[in-house]
């Protein structure tokens, strides 16, 4: 997938423009403002799934003991990198 970095101004003259090509050409935005990304332009396709979705999809997932040991692994890993996103309405 062509990630492109646009401005707000950019996106909002060309939206239509934006739309179509996330819709046909499998492309995204990030879209910034006052030099640092706001938000982002993304194919539906490419949901990212929230905590909820995937704790309900590992509720009915089987693992053997060295899946899970290894699952877990990863799990305690990616949490040291995780982090709480900055509350920007303060």
């Amino acid at each position: 997938m062509k990630k492109t970095t646009i401005t707000v101004t950019e996106a909002a003259r060309h939206f239509a423009d934006c739309l179509n090509r996330v819709r046909y050409q499998n492309a995204s935005f990030v879209l910034m403002k006052n030099g640092k990304p706001l938000a982002r332009l993304i194919p539906e396709k490419n949901k990212i799934c929230t905590g909820g979705e995937l704790a309900a999809v590992l509720a009915d997932t089987e693992l053997s003991t060295d899946e899970a040991r290894a699952w877990r692994k990863d799990l305690l890993k990616s949490r040291k990198t995780l982090r709480v996103p900055e509350n920007k309405w303060r």
